[in-house]
């Protein structure tokens, strides 16, 4: 089984609503998409290839090459399919590799059984031809194969990402409620900032929108920050590709940036925390911290910069209230001291929202975990309104 020089179907999983970004990302790394869905896009590549998409994408969860496509109509079925497969030339029979599966099948009650099938059909395989069982478990961190079973069509992947990508893999101080790097990094781009003029970012919690900010101006990826990944634990690895690879992230990164990113928080712990994340991801020396109310924030004059708030939404009993005066703040402060800016206001608290007191331009949507989140964009005029480009009349 040539699976590194072997084209097939891949798919790249990300959270919803982070497809329109995951498909700007693939395409300008060069490579066509042959369809879209809301949660990811499907090429037709080797999985030699795979190791490029993982070590660049920002907004990726999962990279899956496709071993088989089959009909199963129970479990039975799945596994005599997967125990007529060549396991033995994909992994190690002295190696370890774990399952994972996304399972809508009438006769399964319960993912883990279908995960149980995977399993016995790849050691039995494996035992049968070497002679001796391969350990398997729930870890990520060496093989993974993965199961798409939808009533009776089946897939069946090797996960060439393991664990997940949508962590980037800098920040070993969570914080408090942290924004997923994946998200942070859709978020960024769907926004009007041109990774040139000043991101503003007050209420910076544990600080990944602005060291997300940073990373995307200089070209930094994340395959810097990480050295372990699924495809490495398969049969015909060329680690030479990988290093060659990683060689080409290096030499692309930007040097001597003219940035300025602000990260502040009234929360001196938080901002703490935000500093020895940066520093972990290299791009500590061009994030400004500081410990203050949001509305002390120092923003750059001059306009055309952008400010990002993340602020709470109020999902736990009591703050509702309390919230409504921060939201009005917030809109208050953009209002007053971020003329010429674009203002951004990620919430999953639509009622709050309101308190802004600010007509959005734009109502961008995404999920935070199942919370569905709405980043309202603001166009700070200074001085009189801008006037409207005017739209050419359709032709008869």
């Amino acid at each position: 089984m040539q699976v590194f020089h072997t084209k097939s179907k891949v798919i790249l999983t990300c959270n919803k609503r982070l497809s329109p970004y995951l498909q700007e990302e693939v395409k300008s790394l060069g490579y066509t998409i042959v369809r879209d869905f809301p949660t990811g896009v499907e090429l037709n590549i080797t999985l030699t290839e795979c190791i490029k998409l993982n070590l660049n994408l920002r907004c990726a969860s999962q990279i899956l090459y496709c071993l088989k496509s089959f009909k199963a109509n129970n479990p039975e079925e799945l596994y005599r399919e997967l125990l007529d497969m060549e396991w033995e030339e994909l992994i190690d029979f002295s190696g370890y590799f774990s399952v994972t599966s996304n399972v809508d099948n009438p006769t399964i009650t319960t993912p883990l059984f279908a995960n149980l099938k995977v399993k016995d059909a790849i050691v039995d395989r494996i035992k049968e031809k070497k002679g001796i069982r391969p350990n398997s478990g729930s870890d990520a961190n060496k093989a993974v194969v993965h199961l798409y079973w939808k009533d009776s069509e089946a897939d069946i992947f090797i996960d060439t990402s393991g664990e997940t990508l949508a962590k980037h893999g800098y920040r070993k101080i969570p914080g408090k409620a942290p924004m997923l790097e994946a998200l942070a990094s859709g978020v960024i781009m769907s926004s009007q900032w041109d990774q040139k003029s000043p991101f503003v970012n007050p209420m910076c919690g544990s600080g990944t929108l602005a060291i997300e900010a940073a990373l995307i101006a200089t070209n930094r990826r994340p395959g810097l920050f990480r050295m372990n990944y699924g495809f490495m634990h398969i049969l015909g690895y060329d680690e030479e590709v990988f290093f060659a690879e990683r060689r080409i992230l290096k030499e692309q990164v930007i040097k001597n940036v003219d940035l300025q990113i602000i990260a502040t928080d009234l929360s001196e712990d938080a901002v703490d925390v935000s500093r020895k994340n940066a520093k972990t991801a290299g791009v500590d020396t061009l994030i400004t911290f500081e410990v203050c109310d949001f509305a002390d924030t120092q923003v750059p004059e001059g306009g055309k910069g952008v400010v990002l708030f993340n602020p709470e939404y109020g999902e736990r009993l009591g703050v509702h209230s309390k919230l409504e005066a921060t939201y009005k703040r917030m809109g208050d402060f953009m209002k007053q001291e971020c003329k010429g800016y674009f203002g951004y206001i990620f919430t999953g608290n639509p009622d709050l929202a309101k308190k802004i007191g600010l007509k959005a331009t734009r109502k961008l949507e995404f999920y935070n975990g199942k919370l569905d989140c709405r980043m309202l964009e603001y166009e700070l005029y200074d001085g009189t309104r801008r006037p409207e480009p005017k739209v050419p009349e359709e032709g008869i």
